[in-house]
């Protein structure tokens, strides 16, 4: 039989999934750039962009954070 869900198993998850998608959005930005054949810090610039662009819409999707703290 499974018990409830604890706070702790809530916020990991939610953690993972957040960051999960500031990664996606960072790598989408990526390949992306990988059409124009860009240089390595073109490409570099571009996931880093897509990293923050990513963590932007979190913080916005999720007002409380990134559930780093408890």
């Amino acid at each position: 039989m499974v018990g409830p869900v604890s706070q702790e198993e809530r916020l990991t998850a939610s953690r993972r999934i957040k960051i999960g998608f500031i990664v996606l959005v960072g790598l989408s930005a990526g390949l992306i750039t990988l059409q124009g054949e860009p240089s390595i810090l073109t490409f570099a610039l571009a996931v880093c962009a897509g990293l923050v662009v990513g963590t932007v819409v979190v913080w916005l999707a999720f007002p409380r954070g990134l559930g780093f703290r408890s």
